[in-house]
């Protein structure tokens, strides 16, 4: 599966997003700062990289269905849906 170019830029720039907010989590524990903000930035994180691997899954369903690449078939959509569960 090879994702299209438009597709692409917006999860390239989710996972930025997400690389920043990491560089924060890592700043504010070298600064010893409080728990529930560190915990708090973290689930950002994790929510960002969720939302990144989901477009991804949902544009190799969108081209299974719509361009009909053989290259994925449904386990193997189910199983990367499924490692992000």
């Amino acid at each position: 599966m090879e994702l299209d170019s438009t597709e692409i830029t917006p999860i390239i720039n989710r996972l930025k997003r997400a690389q920043g907010q990491l560089a924060a989590v890592t700043g504010m524990l070298e600064e010893g700062r409080d728990c529930e903000d560190i915990v708090t930035q973290l689930a950002a994180v994790s929510k960002a990289l969720d939302r990144a691997g989901f477009a991804i899954i949902a544009t190799g369903l969108e081209q299974c269905i719509t361009k009909e690449d053989a290259s994925m078939n449904k386990k193997d959509l189910e199983k990367l849906f499924l490692s992000l569960a």
